[in-house]
């Protein structure tokens, strides 16, 4: 399997944009105590990608969560899923967020079978920050490399020992499972995917609009 990091630029991630005007289904994993960065900087890249040029969007995305209940997210942001888990429509891409909610959720074996079962669907697995550690506990980075937030990085070893934990990356590119380390990191990571998928002329419009300063 063709791997892919955060440090390494190759001419390999430079792709023509798609010429089928497919829309990809993003679908956002939620839960309590979920860090509000995780989710949301990748909903704002994976949302504003191609809003103003492309006719579908590149990208239709969502939040699904256990049930459909409000989610209190850190710091008492209330945040209201579209979808629950038994409701979800087929997604393109799932990603799993972080934040201390991911010490409870890793044990939840409904959210951790659903993430499993998601994964032998969807086109790219993406996890932000500690929730590497939902993936871990699915089974799903075995064999493979991986990072995670940087508070977390003994603890994700322990609990996914098959796993070549790399801390120093921004984010790691197994081919269609992707990690990136925290919160702000999940940003570059989604960044990345839009290159991987639409071309970096699409990536870098959609920083130039965010105002991020991204190094892609």
């Amino acid at each position: 399997m063709r791997r892919f990091d955060g440090d390494r630029r190759t001419e390999n991630l430079r792709h023509h944009p798609m010429t089928n005007h497919t829309t990809r289904r993003v679908a956002i994993l939620i839960f309590d105590d979920v860090e509000v960065l995780d989710f949301c900087g990748p909903f704002e890249v994976f949302g504003v990608c191609g809003r103003y040029g492309a006719a579908p969007p590149p990208f239709e995305v969502f939040t699904v969560a256990e049930s459909v209940r409000p989610i209190s997210a850190r710091n008492g942001l209330s945040v209201n899923p579209r979808y629950a888990l038994g409701d979800c429509p087929p997604a393109d891409l799932l990603l799993v967020p972080g934040g201390w909610g991911t010490r409870r959720e890793m044990y939840n074996d409904r959210v951790i079978d659903w993430v499993r079962q998601q994964a032998t669907n969807v086109e790219l697995l993406l996890s932000v920050c500690t929730g590497a550690l939902i993936l871990a506990k699915a089974g799903l980075l075995d064999g493979l490399e991986a990072t995670t937030h940087a508070g977390a990085v003994e603890l994700l070893r322990e609990v996914a020992p098959r796993t070549t934990v790399r801390p120093e990356r921004r984010f790691v590119d197994n081919g269609r499972i992707i990690t990136s380390a925290g919160i702000s990191a999940g940003i570059d990571m989604a960044l990345h995917v839009v290159g991987r998928l639409i071309g970096q002329e699409a990536a870098r419009d959609t920083a130039r609009y965010m105002e991020y300063d991204w190094q892609g």
